[in-house]
């Protein structure tokens, strides 16, 4: 009996700062079994996935995050070489009174604009290893490679056919994802929350990842998504311009001011 009063904690968890994102003033599909899974299926996602580690590439992430009667969005596009461990991004959340954030990768520190407490022209600083999650399904600063890391992953792989995606047909590979990797550098608090509903559910939280995957190899989208309680969790990342130069501005040392904790929907 206790198991709706579960599903409803966790999917706070989900939309947590989706009442929130209206003020912007706080820094901080039906369920169904995969099909059998494939080792195949396996190794053609983790082979595409450390490719593009090795590598670099374009990236736009859209998050939908509904709750509450209501659908929040919000985008995250940059570039990053993830070979070199750098990149730049932007986030941008419409309608919220803090509506965008810029973020540098570079040198094991992630740069932000935008946080609360900061001036104008001001870049907090955080050690990128420091840097945590906040809500389910988001990356710790909207760390690209983070996602990565989730996505391969994945466990009872199997393979769901063909589609066109961005123009290149790719073939879609459907998974499920653990606790472990759903908690996977989660914010203390918030892990404890995940901890106690998956407990007392007796299972896993039914979380979903899929992954395409196009003819040369090459990983050119990826999905995870959630749907609990009435509340839903999308994150999807398409991939674009795999292999070419990444440049990044760092700011200066001057014009930064290091941080110990930042969170807030914009920043995961």
């Amino acid at each position: 009996m206790r198991r709706p009063v579960v599903l409803a904690a966790v999917a706070a968890l989900l939309c947590a700062g989706c009442s929130t994102a209206d003020a912007g003033n706080r820094d901080k599909t039906a369920v169904t079994s995969p099909s059998a899974s494939s080792s195949g299926s396996s190794s053609a996602v983790r082979e595409a996935v450390a490719a593009l580690r090795d590598s670099s590439a374009g990236f736009r992430q859209k998050v939908e995050l509904e709750g509450e009667g209501k659908v929040y969005g919000l985008t995250v596009a940059g570039d990053f070489d993830f070979a070199a461990d750098k990149g730049h991004l932007a986030v941008d959340l419409p309608g919220g009174a803090i509506d965008h954030s810029d973020q540098v990768f570079a040198n094991g520190r992630i740069y932000l604009s935008g946080a609360q407490g900061l001036g104008e022209d001001a870049w907090g600083v955080v050690p990128r290893d420091k840097a945590e999650a906040h809500y389910l399904l988001r990356a710790p600063l909207n760390d690209p490679e983070h996602v990565l890391e989730q996505v391969a992953a994945m466990r009872k792989v199997s393979r769901e056919g063909e589609e066109n995606i961005q123009g290149v047909r790719a073939v879609r590979y459907r998974g499920i994802l653990d606790h472990r990797t759903v908690t996977l550098r989660m914010a203390p608090d918030v892990r404890t929350k995940m901890n106690q509903a998956r407990d007392t559910l007796g299972s896993d939280l039914p979380v979903f990842a899929d992954a395409w995957v196009d003819g040369r190899g090459r990983l050119v989208q990826t999905r995870m998504s959630v749907n609990m309680s009435g509340a839903r969790s999308t994150l999807t990342m398409a991939l674009s311009d795999i292999g070419e130069p990444v440049r990044v501005t760092v700011p200066r040392a001057a014009d930064t001011v290091p941080v110990s904790e930042v969170g807030g929907i914009l920043n995961g």
